[in-house]
């Protein structure tokens, strides 16, 4: 269970205004990466039920939100496009959500990360720390996994109504057996990524077939 030791121990360092980040959506194959900032303070206090997203059920997460914005200071939410995604790669685009999501926060101290060492100048040396599974450890981190998590999710099933037949109300870009044949069956729309791998494929394959449609016989 997601404790408060990490945000514990920055608080006892003068730290006080501590944020958990975490993103949704690095591994879609569809639509944007989201992320979400917590930002706490030594008076918070803990939601025991606050775990790390993806082992909670849809009504539990949804649940939730109101709980997490009643007991933190401040909630971000930032994304980065597909566009942006496509031009600077899942990792670099991951970090722009997480700063867009930082700004929405305002004054704060110190941020906690979840995953491995952050190679990017977006962010500043010695004002964050990178947790592994940081969302099975921190609440802070784990708290903001729900938010974005429940936030993309929201939007996919918004974003299914444009473009039916992908079932991203149910699988949220995410390439599941149904996507990837809807993906054969419907082709690429402009929500999907392309750079990513199935994706990248079917470009090919659409751009071979129109080459051999244009060469003469």
């Amino acid at each position: 269970m997601p404790s408060l030791n990490h945000e514990k121990s920055l608080w006892q360092q003068g730290f006080l205004r501590v944020v958990g980040v975490d993103e949704v959506g690095m591994a879609a194959l569809a639509g944007p990466v989201v992320a979400a900032a917590c930002l706490v303070t030594p008076d918070v206090k803990l939601i025991r039920s606050v775990r790390d997203s993806k082992i909670l059920t849809r009504l539990q997460r949804e649940a939730l939100v109101p709980q997490i914005r009643a007991r933190v200071v401040a909630v971000g939410v930032g994304a980065a496009s597909v566009a942006e995604i496509d031009r600077l790669n899942i990792y670099h685009a991951s970090h722009v959500a997480m700063q867009r999501a930082l700004r929405q926060i305002g004054e704060y101290d110190w941020v906690l990360v979840d995953g491995r060492r952050i190679v990017d100048p977006m962010f500043e040396p010695g004002r964050h720390t990178e947790i592994v599974k940081g969302d099975l450890k921190s609440f802070a981190i784990a708290a903001a996994s729900i938010i974005a998590k429940v936030t993309r999710d929201k939007l996919m099933a918004a974003l299914a109504t444009k473009y039916p037949g992908y079932g991203w109300e149910h699988n949220c870009g995410y390439p599941t057996i149904d996507h990837r044949t809807a993906l054969r069956a419907l082709g690429v729309t402009p929500l999907h990524r392309s750079d990513f791998g199935t994706v990248r494929m079917l470009k090919l394959g659409e751009q071979l077939h129109l080459i051999a449609g244009l060469s003469p016989t």
